[in-house]
Order: structure tokens, then sequence, then C-alpha cells
């Protein structure tokens, strides 16, 4: 896990080096400011995650596999609603604030209007992964936790040195 958090820690600084390179000051300050509105709502993904795992953990101890079961089908569903009022939540109150509060260039809007969607997206499948995570974490397979954290790490990397070769529009 040490190894995993100096790799996660250089290969995250490096991306964001890489980045700021390709967008520009305009298109990451967009990118950023869009993506942490987004991820303000992240906030419950490591109180969630801590939960299930407790639960878990309790469960596995007093009923075992059966009752790691029945606390994996229960965080699913409890996590699709979060989920789903997440989505509710950002497509009403996060678009009105995009379109009615931020400040973005005009010619910038339309892929800022992406940028958002893109983020929403990727903030439910976080949430949805919740008791994936968890799971994981419960059941100690931190060397599986450690390896899809690396390759998670170097997947954005790829992606950051990508974003030079993109025929397109870099921040989109």
């Amino acid at each position: 896990m040490t190894i995993r958090m100096f790799v996660v820690l250089v290969v995250s600084l490096y991306t964001v080096r890489v980045i700021l390179r390709e967008l520009g000051a305009v298109d990451y300050g967009i990118y950023n400011v869009i993506g942490g509105m987004v991820s303000m709502f992240g906030f419950l993904n490591a109180s969630m995650n801590n939960a299930t795992q407790r639960f878990y953990n309790y469960e596995m101890g007093k009923n075992g596999y059966q009752g790691g079961k029945k606390v994996y089908n229960a965080a699913l569903i409890i996590q699709a609603i979060l989920a789903f009022i997440t989505l509710i939540m950002l497509e009403s109150i996060g678009l009105w604030f995009l379109f009615n509060k931020m400040v973005i260039p005009e010619d910038r809007f339309f892929v800022a209007f992406w940028i958002f969607q893109f983020s929403a997206l990727g903030l439910l499948l976080v949430i949805m992964q919740i008791p994936y995570s968890a799971a994981i974490i419960a059941h100690e397979k931190m060397d599986y936790f450690a390896l899809v954290s690396i390759i998670d790490v170097f997947l954005n990397l790829a992606i950051a040195l990508a974003i030079h070769y993109s025929p397109f529009d870099k921040l989109l």
C-alpha cells in the first residue's frame, strides 16, 4: 500500500502537469471548475464506502458468506438509488449553475456542457462501484486494491498523453 501511495502520488502530479501543458490555462480552468463542481457531490463516496465495509465485516463475522451477500445486494440497491438522486441533482441544480452562474468564454460553453455531462457520468459510475470496492477492502484484498489504483493512474496518464494527438477539441 505504501508503494501504491508513492506511485499514485508521483504519476498523478505528472499527469496534472501534462494536462495543464496540453490544455492551456483557460481550458484547464474550465476542466477543473466543472470537474470540481461535479466531484463536490462525491464527498459521500468515502463515507458510504466505509459504512458499507463495516456492514460487510459485521455480517461476514456473524453470518459468513451469506451475510456478506445480503449486504452486497442491499448496498447495490442503496447505491443505485443514491446515483439516481445524484443524477437528478446534477441535471437540475448543476446545469442551472452552469448556465446561469458560471463565467465561461462563449466559444467554450458547448465543450463545458459536455465536460459537465461526462463528469456527471463518471461520478455515477464511482457511486455504483462502492459495493465492489467495499467488498474488496472488507475481504482484505489490498494487493488487488493497490493494483487497480495503480492501473487507474497509469490509464489517466495515458489519456493525458493522448490529448496531444487528438484531432478534435483537446478539452472535449
